[in-house]
C-alpha cells in the first residue's frame, strides 16, 4: 500500500541509508538558512540538482517535483521583492527551491518503510513520555503515500473535466477531487481498523 514516489535505482545516491539522507536533508536545511549570501544559496540549488544527476533521475521527473510549488515561490519572490527587495527575494526562493528538491531526492531514491523505520527510531525516546511512536510513523506514511495518490486524482478528474468542457471551473474540479478523497480516505480507514 505505501509506495509511489520511489523510483529504483543503483545509483551511489539509492545505496546511501535513509538516515544518513535524512541527515544531510536536515544538515542541508539548517545550512540553506544559517547562510545569508545569495550566491552560497545558487550553489546549493546547483549541488542539489547535480546529485540528481548523479542518482539517475531524468530533468523531467526533477521539474516535476518543483512545478507545484512554482507559484508559490513565485508569490513569495514578488512580495520579498516588493517588500526587502531583490537580494532577500532571490536569497528566499532559492533556499526553498534547495530544500524542496533535496526533500523530493530523498523521497525518490529511498523506500517509504525505510524513511518511516528511521524516523520511527529517531522518535523512539519520546515513547518514553507517552508517544505512541508507530501511530506517528502510521501518519507520516500515510502522508507520504497520500502525496502522489492526490496528484493522480486531480490528474484524473482535470482531464475528464476537459473532455466535457469544464477544465476551467474550479468547483467542477474541487468537488469531485474532494469526494474521491473523502471515499479513499474512509477505505483505508476501513482497511487499517480490519487489521488492527
Amino acid at each position: 500500500m505505501i509506495a509511489g514516489l520511489y523510483r529504483p535505482g543503483t545509483s551511489p545516491v539509492h545505496r546511501a541509508g535513509a538516515g544518513t539522507k535524512l541527515a544531510l536533508l536536515l544538515g542541508l536545511g539548517t545550512l540553506l538558512f544559517a547562510i545569508g549570501d545569495v550566491a552560497l544559496a545558487a550553489v546549493a540549488l546547483a549541488v542539489t540538482l547535480a546529485t540528481f544527476a548523479s542518482a539517475r533521475i531524468p530533468a523531467r521527473v526533477a521539474f516535476a517535483q518543483i512545478r507545484p510549488a512554482l507559484w508559490i515561490l513565485g508569490i513569495l519572490f514578488a512580495v520579498q521583492l516588493w517588500l526587502v527587495g531583490l537580494e532577500p527575494a532571490l536569497l528566499l526562493v532559492l533556499r526553498f527551491a534547495a530544500l524542496i528538491l533535496a526533500a523530493s531526492l530523498v523521497t525518490l531514491t529511498t523506500r517509504t518503510a525505510e524513511l518511516v523505520a528511521v524516523i520511527e527510531w529517531a522518535l523512539g525516546p519520546l515513547g518514553r513520555l507517552g508517544v505512541d511512536v508507530t501511530k506517528v510513523s502510521l501518519a507520516l506514511s500515510l502522508a507520504i503515500r497520500f502525496i502522489p495518490a492526490v496528484a493522480a486524482i486531480v490528474e484524473e478528474v482535470r482531464e475528464a473535466q476537459r473532455a466535457r468542457g469544464q477544465d476551467r471551473s474550479i468547483v467542477a474540479l474541487a468537488v469531485p477531487v474532494i469526494v474521491r478523497l473523502l471515499k479513499m480516505a474512509d477505505e483505508i480507514a476501513e482497511a487499517i481498523d480490519a487489521r488492527s
